[in-house]
Formats: structure tokens, sequence, C-alpha cells
């Protein structure tokens, strides 16, 4: 169980801190440099492509928010004291702090560093936007249907979509020489320059550069989705 979302101000008297934004102002205010952080955390954050940024973490110690609670608020930015808004998070998370009586409590939830609470929420920029181009591209809402077979179809249907582009977008022409190998190019170096491979989809990293090696497993995944929600008449995905 893992919750990251923006936090929202709290209620709070006349001349106190009313929420991760204004804690955020205040350790501002102890911010000197690298070497005097104040109450800041230094992250590094690392990219895919192999470029790393170093950003600064804040545990908010304020409201209902702390180390010790259920919910913990973090503030994570490139500059304490500017607080650029493009590159500044304001996040609250239920992971317990590492060294809180609810880490050795809980079984579900795994105690977190401030830098792991960052790492986590930079992972939802790209749940998003896959989510937008299923959604809004591929038809994920798109649907009229009456039965829950039907619906599950629907969204294996837009899911094999969603993979096929992605094979098709691994292909497109580069100014890249082709491997030696005769492997094919993952999706994250087309156009874009040498990138870590991302391996099949389904099949381990190991097995070739391609994303998910759409036309490998073609038939075997339409003739999944003919099993778990048959048509009448259809008998073979072939």
């Amino acid at each position: 169980m893992l919750a990251l979302k923006p936090s929202h101000a709290w209620w709070h008297k006349e001349d106190e801190i009313g929420s991760p934004w204004e804690a955020a102002l205040v350790a501002g205010e102890g911010w000197e440099d690298e070497r005097h952080p104040g109450d800041w955390v230094k992250v590094t954050r690392s990219f895919r492509d192999g470029h790393e940024e170093q950003w600064w973490a804040l545990e908010v110690k304020e409201g209902p928010y702390g180390p010790e609670k259920d919910r913990r608020a973090v503030v994570a930015t490139t500059d304490p004291e500017k607080l650029p808004e493009k590159k500044t998070w304001y996040l609250t998370s239920n992971l317990p702090h590492p060294n809180s009586k609810r880490a050795t409590e809980s079984e579900l939830l795994a105690p977190a560093e401030l830098a792991e609470i960052v790492r986590l929420y930079g992972l939802r920029m790209w749940v998003e936007q896959s989510y937008k181009q299923v959604k809004h591209l591929l038809g994920w809402s798109d649907y009229q249907v009456r039965s829950d077979l039907a619906m599950r179809r629907h969204w294996q249907l837009v899911c094999c979509a969603f993979l096929f582009c992605w094979w098709a977008y691994g292909r497109l022409p580069t100014d890249e020489k082709p491997a030696e190998t005769g492997e094919i190019p993952s999706a994250e170096s087309a156009g874009r320059g040498k990138k870590e491979n991302l391996g099949i989809l389904a099949g381990g990293f190991k097995v070739g550069k391609g994303v998910v090696g759409a036309m490998g497993n073609a038939l075997e995944i339409l003739e999944g989705v003919l099993r778990d929600a048959p048509t009448k008449g259809a008998k073979s995905a072939a």
C-alpha cells in the first residue's frame, strides 16, 4: 500500500505553519548553501538515460504530518531557496519513517527514507503519461457494453493496441547504425540517442532489446483474448 499525492493545507491558527508549502518557506530561510542545508536532505535522482540530478527533500513536522504519524508530508525541490514551481513537489505518503514505531509494527508497509519517497513519486509521471495515451488515443474509456466479460475483453484489446504501438515505435528510422548482432533497438533509443534497453515486456530483460517483442507473441496474445472473452462464431484468433 502506498499513497503519494500532492498535499493540501490544513486548518491552523494565525501565525502558525498551515501547509507543507509554508513549512518549505520556513525551512528555506535556514538554507545557506549545500554545506549548510539546514533541515533539507540531499537526494540524488537517477534517470534511465544515465544522467543524475541533485534534489533536496524536507520532512515536514507540522500539523497532522510527521515521521511518527500515520501520514508524512515531504517537499522535494531542486532549489530550497527559490522553490521553483515546476520542480518542486509537495507530497504525502503513508510509508513509515525508518526510525519510527510504525516501521517496526507495520507488516504491509515498508519503511522509506526521503530519497525513496522522491524516487517512487518520480515514477508516477510515466504512469500518468501512459494512461493518457491509452485513455485518449486508444479508446480505453470509449466503449458501450453491457457485460463484465465484454468490458474486460475491450481492455485487453486496448492493451494489445498499446503493445503494438510500442513495437512499431521501436522500429522507427534513426540516425544510428543498426547493431551488428541484428537485435532490434528499444523504443527508448529510437530517435533519442542510445539509452538503456527495456527488455521484452513479459520475457525478462535478457532476451533482446525490443520493448515488447509484440509480433513474436501476437498470436498467443490474441488467442488469450479469445479464450477469456469468446465471441459467437469465432473459433481461432488466427
